[in-house]
């Protein structure tokens, strides 16, 4: 399986830029995602690795060889590329059966008979779908036609599969069935996997790496949990993680090597950072996930309940101190009343320091209250 490098690639229509000199290195046998909220560029950067777009600069290599290149005037069409696309509308011929449906392509490839029968068996046996060989599409739930469609995408072998929200015509309950096959299915065929979602959900359970974009900009490239606990920028924090990372305003009273001295939340706090700070002006955020702001009698930082959520496993729980709204995750389920006072915590050495100015994260580390 091979390896996809984007080199500088940038997309423009018109004055629109969607994709601004992207660089991107996708390791063979990746399960790479790439994700970001409506119109940051991730569909695009897909088709434009399929060959379906035409970059406007930049150079695309797959496997070593170059696909794309601007300057040389190079642009290989997709079928020659060696790939397989799975779409959001699964595109299943309707009047044929799922045999005919994943052997069309192998057809069109003059594939011998023998071959094309036992390639076609070898893949509904993997996606477990053998039992629906001479049903037509109608006759599938969505599920089952998404296997289908993606058992005809890698009947020719591909060398990436490339998917586009593959799941988002699906229920919560079968879109939760399908991440687990779609991961065992990664494993499975030692393929290169490049998924467009904007579910950040998708993102974190699937991905080997994530390729978080915004405006056309890359914000991130790291495996998901790495992207989870530290974020490269505010936008990184705010979009990965449900519920989202708490922002809490602070001012910069003294910097002294790796330790800040904060004010907020209406106390002295110092932040000790794990590595060398960086640049830091007067206002900074503090950054902290929903589990480490534990509910504890004798925390430092004071509230009153603003509304409780449970979801069974869990409690989300909403607290108001001073003009910043706090969430706090409590394990099982738990009621609060509402506005009864209740005191938190800053545990862990997870906690994010964020520059105000320029959103850059400076230092991840603890949080200690004088």
């Amino acid at each position: 399986m091979p390896e996809i490098i984007l080199k500088n690639v940038t997309k423009r229509f018109d004055k629109f830029v969607a994709v601004d000199n992207l660089n991107l290195h996708i390791s063979d046998r990746d399960f790479v995602t790439l994700l970001g909220p409506s119109g940051c560029g991730k569909t695009t950067t897909l088709r434009m690795i399929a060959g379906l777009e035409t970059p406007s600069e930049g150079e695309i290599l797959i496997d070593g060889k170059t696909v794309f290149d601007a300057k040389k005037g190079v642009n290989v069409p997709p079928n020659k590329r060696d790939i397989g696309f799975l779409f959001q509308n699964y595109a299943l011929w309707p009047h044929m059966t799922v045999y005919d449906n994943i052997a069309f392509g192998l057809e069109m490839l003059k594939w011998d008979k023998q071959k094309i029968r036992n390639r076609v068996h070898e893949l509904m046996e993997l996606l477990k779908i053998s039992q629906y060989e001479k049903r037509f599409p109608a006759e599938l739930s969505g599920g089952q036609q998404q296997r289908v469609a993606i058992a005809r995408t890698l009947a020719p072998s591909p060398k990436v599969l490339f998917m586009d929200e593959p799941l988002s015509n699906l229920d919560a309950k079968l879109r939760q069935e399908m991440r687990a096959e779609l991961k065992r299915l990664h494993s499975d065929t030692n393929s290169t996997f490049v998924y467009v979602t904007h579910d950040q959900l998708e993102a974190m359970t699937l991905s080997t790496r994530v390729c978080l974009m915004d405006a056309g900009v890359l914000q991130q490239y790291a495996p998901p949990l790495t992207i989870y606990g530290k974020p490269a920028n505010l936008f990184v924090a705010e979009f990965v993680g449900n519920p989202t990372m708490n922002f809490i305003p602070a001012k910069v009273v003294r910097k002294e090597g790796n330790t800040v001295e904060l004010s907020l939340l209406g106390r002295k706090a110092a932040f000790t950072s794990q590595e060398a700070l960086g640049q830091l002006g007067g206002d900074a955020v503090l950054g902290v996930r929903p589990e480490f702001l534990p509910i504890c009698e004798d925390g430092p930082v004071s509230g009153k309940i603003y509304s409780t959520l449970p979801t069974g496993m869990e409690t989300t729980v909403k607290v108001s101190s001073g003009d910043v709204m706090l969430t706090s995750v409590v394990f099982g389920s738990v009621d609060y009343a509402v506005d009864a006072p209740v005191r938190m915590a800053v545990t862990g050495g997870n906690i994010v320091l964020f520059d105000a100015g320029t959103r850059a994260s400076v230092g991840i580390g603890s949080v200690s209250f004088a």
